[in-house]
């Protein structure tokens, strides 16, 4: 063979080994996250806000790949959530019941687990979890809730630099879904492309105030926003702790109304009315924002060659009110807040356009990373990998039902009360036990126990409470026992707090 040929044909096998190297590549895995961005405000879920707000470039990530349709949240609040992202844990098992709790720097995590397999980590943006991230190779996150303009945020390294052995905290001009947004991308440009990275990009917007980039400020100024149909509900069948809720469209404050004052002179009603055009317009604002920037990510991986083997996760932390019920925020097991956004794009695996409707957890967003890693699932994680069900191929002993628990009884800030049920394909039961349970964060408050059950085929919007109905009574037989069986499941059982054992015997 000739010195031209031998040169050829030693080019074409380094060509091609380094081919089989990239296919063989562990895949990126980049984490989207939006603070309280509900799966009603994203228009591949085809809510009437996609009219008036579409969200094209989220939208993006399921029309190249997969929209998750019943994604659930375990615990519908911020800091409990994203615990049980990094951890794949219910809150009984990692500690962090509530937003006065921090998660244990010690704590196994899907970062640490990542990082022992050679993945280069990153989490930018809201962190909201109370330490010091660990298992990162480079953090730069907001002091808890942070500021919407200028924000300050904790550089790896500076976590006990500033006065006193606090945080040093740095400034960063703009908007903070912009500030987010150029970090994520600064951090995809310093990767080592030999190497695999999972970076988690977590967005404050679109969490109360409600405060939009000012590019943003005067969209939707002259359009009415239609209303959900039970804007105006007066919780008849529903439980005692609807009085007592502190998150209706009326209990908006100045603040959350950008200065202005509701007007003394209103009914109830027509408070409704009013505040929920100021809310929904600034919310969907901040809602522009974090697209764009989407978009912005999106485009760079297009431009870099990182498309096809990089998995690209969008979701929120939870689900959120839009003024349904007449509220606003989350913490409640009703449909609003349980769901969660989930779209999914990974071009070598997922097909474009699946839709899948089986019932998924953020419990089992960890899993599911380990295992496109090729990393396999730990003991400690008590989720479950939904890889195959994106491929079409759903196992046959996939969950029917999921179980909710939220402890935070009788918060300082909204009074919800403490409660847990079971979410199954068509039914959803709730038992609000109305007890602070030692939790901290939690409050004694004076409501009795009470239950719900709602049919989710004949009354979606959950209007209508059949607990008391007679011919339910082997129905709710039957889910209370599907409901202990959960419970004992993830290790969450009523015995260990000698009050609720007291209450069961009455109210269950």
């Amino acid at each position: 063979m000739s010195t031209k040929k031998t040169f050829l044909f030693a080019g074409a096998t380094l060509f091609a080994a380094g081919m089989a190297q990239a296919q063989d590549k562990a895949p990126n895995i980049l984490f989207i996250m939006s603070d309280d961005h509900t799966s009603q405000a994203v228009s591949a879920y085809g809510g009437p806000l996609g009219k008036y707000l579409p969200t094209p470039n989220i939208d993006r990530i399921g029309n190249e790949g997969a929209r998750m349709a019943n994604c659930f949240v375990t615990n519908s609040i911020s800091t409990p959530s994203r615990a049980c992202i990094i951890t794949g844990q219910y809150s009984q098992k990692n500690g962090v019941y509530t937003l006065a709790d921090v998660l244990d720097r010690d704590h196994p995590t899907v970062a640490r687990d990542l990082q022992k397999a050679g993945y280069q980590t990153a989490v930018i943006g809201k962190w909201h979890l109370g330490t010091e991230p660990a298992g990162f190779d480079y953090y730069n996150v907001l002091p808890g809730q942070g500021r919407y303009y200028n924000p300050l945020l904790i550089k790896k390294g500076d976590w006990d630099t500033g006065p006193g052995g606090r945080p040093k905290q740095t400034e960063y001009g703009g908007h903070s879904t912009d500030v987010i947004a150029n970090d994520a991308i600064s951090y995809l440009q310093s990767t080592d492309r030999d190497k695999p990275f999972f970076l988690m990009c977590h967005f404050k917007a679109p969490h109360r105030p409600w405060q939009p980039a000012d590019r943003f400020k005067n969209l939707l100024e002259d359009v009415t926003i239609p209303e959900p149909a039970n804007l105006l509900d007066t919780y008849e069948s529903k439980g005692q702790y609807t009085g007592q809720l502190r998150m209706s469209m009326e209990n908006m404050n100045t603040t959350d109304l950008k200065g202005r004052t509701m007007p003394e002179n209103m009914t109830r009603d027509e408070k409704r009315h009013w505040a929920y055009q100021y809310y929904i317009k600034d919310y969907l604002r901040c809602i522009a924002g974090i697209d764009e920037n989407v978009g912005r990510i999106l485009k760079y991986l297009d431009e870099a060659g990182l498309t096809e083997n990089t998995i690209v996760i969008y979701t929120g932390d939870q689900g959120f009110f839009l003024g349904e019920h007449g509220w606003f925020d989350k913490r409640l097991i009703y449909e609003e807040c349980l769901r969660m956004p989930l779209l999914i794009r990974y071009p070598k695996e997922i097909k474009a356009g699946t839709v899948n409707s089986d019932i998924v957890m953020n419990l089992d967003f960890a899993p599911l990373f380990l295992d496109f890693a090729g990393v396999p699932l730990p003991s400690y994680m008590q989720g479950e990998s939904f890889r195959n069900n994106l491929k079409g191929q759903t196992p046959g002993n996939w969950r029917k039902a999921m179980y909710y628990r939220y402890w935070m009884n009788d918060d300082n800030d909204h009074h919800v009360t403490a409660h847990y049920g079971i979410r199954t394909e068509r039914y959803k039961l709730a038992y609000y036990y109305a007890q602070p349970l030692g939790i901290k964060g939690a409050n004694q408050s004076s409501p009795e126990p009470e239950w719900e059950l709602y049919d989710l085929q004949t009354d979606p919007s959950e209007m209508k409470n059949i607990y008391k109905d007679p011919a339910n009574k082997k129905l709710i037989t039957q889910l209370k026992k599907e409901l202990l069986q959960l419970k004992e499941k993830y290790g969450d059982q009523d015995n260990k707090y000698p009050e609720m054992v007291e209450l069961n015997k009455k109210y269950w």
